[in-house]
């Protein structure tokens, strides 16, 4: 008994770090992240009257400068900008917005399906904007050549249209540009229902001699999420650059600090990835290229993520076909899961971020997702995968408590070791493990079901913290949305009285039910004799109640319910094994007045 109460302590303290580090330095991090974050912005709109923006590159060659280089420009509200250059509309189910004529470019798009807050009436979700304005966030694919192939599409490149006057999932568009020298360009734009753009472009070389092309395509950025990431998800540069190889993650600090050249590869993607939003590019899967993260300073300050491919000849009157696709919208999972298949990308589900517990994660999400698509929310789905994962730790548990019941029975016997070897420890050892022997008791029986937990205790938590489909998802009644912390605090009343409660005072309606859960379970064993352990055991839900006041929403309503489940699971394992189920006796013994102490 006393070992299994220690290994319980250990992993208790172990969670209890965790939470700390989340509360104590990743949140204050998180906020000193963001008012830096704010002060760069502040000095980069003051140094771009003097410090017009150069001219970016791809791959290490110049590809022109971008529409706008100059602070007039870029300071440029959105509708100044969408304003100032040639369009055509993209209306779709999924999306709202338009390419801009000048370079071809994907820089105006709005998702229609996802809004700001929690508020439908909300704004919805803007995913890229033009490089005029200072949150500057767009799409290009463009072409590099030497002076013999002519001018080629690039940044600046006014693109004639041809075809269709609107980009919907029925009528795609077509692009055209001929160059000095005869080359002719013609891009065919079109849209799945959801965020894949099919970018085909067909070259013809209609002069007399060879030209010698390579394509490149960016995804450039000027601005860092408002809202700094934390340590469990990966914000910021992401691929899978070649076919064969695995994900490629870098967080923007990084970058800054050293660009990430990678040698030459087919087939993959890269792009840029936030919480729940992604803009990525699929380039041509058969033609080599060489991918690249990088940070520029040089006038303002951006981020980019891009690819240039091996130079493509074509021959006087022969013609070649280029076809990129450009993801831009939500990180759905079954549809980031079909996109992988339909399009044959490599490892394109890994643009969600899974963590270590990959294994156990998504499997998780699965079985959430088949709940929620039964029941209709994802609170209700929640209570049920616990169940779930219960029912399948069950063995393990049920031999858990009836070890637990069986040290009960014996700790007669071993209160006489104790009297009979008094300070000799080893032989108090060995005794106690013969008579463990006799009884049949494994006594680290107790502590496998909460270390085999813990994974999925945190596989759980990315589940809800990082997947779009629990954002703005309700439970019942005040909580609107499970991956947002409980919007209530008992120290004005739920709400009941009129005036704003600090952040660090939030303890909502459902972490005092967690704690109050947490309180129960706790006390199905008497208190330690260890008066540092019976601390530890007191105080412990009231530490964690206050900890998990800022987790989501969900993770708590999990956490609640779990504790629960085992309450009543332990009590009626205990029973089947004679041993009486304590815990009315143990909540009596904590409040009853100790007699004092003799001198």
């Amino acid at each position: 008994m006393e070992k299994n109460r220690n290994y319980f302590i250990a992993i208790a303290l172990s969670v209890l770090i965790v939470l700390a580090w989340q509360f104590l330095y990743m949140n204050p991090m998180m906020q000193a992240q963001q008012r830096a974050e704010e002060a760069r912005r502040a000095q980069v709109e003051q140094q771009q009257a003097a410090n017009p923006q150069a001219n970016p590159t791809v791959g290490g060659t110049a590809t022109g400068t971008l529409p706008g280089s100059t602070q007039a420009a870029v300071g440029a509200t959105r509708e100044q900008a969408l304003a100032r250059s040639p369009r055509v509309a993209i209306d779709t189910p999924a999306l709202a917005g338009s390419i801009n004529l000048a370079g071809a470019r994907f820089d105006d798009l709005k998702l229609r399906e996802y809004t700001e807050t929690v508020d439908p009436e909300s704004p919805t979700i803007t995913l890229l904007s033009p490089a005029d304005t200072k949150d500057g966030y767009f799409n290009e694919i463009g072409y590099i050549a030497g002076d013999a192939s002519g001018t080629v599409p690039g940044p600046n490149t006014v693109w004639t249209l041809t075809s269709g006057d609107k980009l919907t999932v029925a009528t795609p568009v077509t692009l055209s540009f001929t160059n000095d020298k005869g080359v002719v360009f013609n891009r065919t734009i079109s849209v799945d229902d959801h965020y894949m753009l099919t970018i085909t472009d067909k070259i013809e070389n209609k002069t007399g001699a060879a030209v010698s092309l390579a394509s490149y395509g960016r995804v450039t950025r000027y601005n860092k999420p408002a809202t700094p990431s934390v340590y469990v998800i990966h914000e910021g540069f992401i691929g899978v650059l070649g076919a064969g190889n695995g994900v490629s993650e870098h967080s923007y600090s990084s970058i800054e600090k050293e660009a990430s050249v990678n040698p030459k590869a087919a087939g993959g993607w890269l792009g840029i990835t936030d919480k729940y939003w992604a803009s990525t590019i699929v380039p041509p899967q058969q033609v080599p290229y060489e991918a690249r993260f990088t940070h520029f300073t040089d006038g303002q300050p951006r981020y980019q993520a891009d690819y240039k491919t091996d130079a493509v000849t074509i021959q006087p009157g022969q013609s070649t076909e280029l076809k990129n696709l450009i993801f831009a919208g939500a990180k759905e999972v079954p549809l980031v899961d079909g996109y992988e298949q339909s399009y044959s990308i490599p490892r394109f589900d890994l643009l969600i971020d899974w963590g270590w517990f990959y294994f156990i994660t998504k499997p998780m999400f699965k079985l959430m997702d088949f709940f929620f698509r039964y029941f209709g929310n994802f609170g209700v789905a929640i209570l049920c995968t616990t169940i779930v994962v219960k029912a399948l730790f069950f063995p393990l548990a049920s031999k858990q408590y009836a070890s637990m019941a069986a040290m009960k029975r014996v700790q007669p016997k071993m209160a006489e070791l104790k009297e009979k070897h008094g300070d000799d420890r080893m032989a108090l050892q060995q005794s106690m493990m013969q008579l463990y022997k006799e009884e049949k008791i494994n006594p680290i029986a107790g502590c496998w079901p909460v270390v085999l937990q813990i994974p999925i205790f945190f596989s759980l938590y990315k589940v809800i913290y990082v997947t779009i489909e629990m954002r703005h998802a309700p439970f019942f009644g005040w909580i609107q949305d499970l991956s947002a912390p409980d919007p209530t605090s008992l120290f004005n009343l739920f709400g009941l009285l009129p005036y704003a409660v600090p952040h660090a005072l939030m303890i909502g309606v459902w972490p005092i039910i967690m704690g109050i859960t947490m309180f129960l379970q706790m006390r199905m064993n008497p208190t330690p004799p260890d008066p540092t352990q019976a601390m530890i055991f007191t105080w412990m839900p009231l530490v964690f109640t206050f900890m998990l006041s800022s987790f989501p929403a969900g993770l708590v309503i999990y956490w609640a319910w779990n504790n629960t489940l085992s309450i009543t699971q332990q009590a009626l394992i205990m029973k089947r094994h004679g041993a009486k189920v304590e815990l009315v006796d143990n909540i009596r013994d904590l409040f009853k007045r100790k007699p004092a102490e003799t001198k």
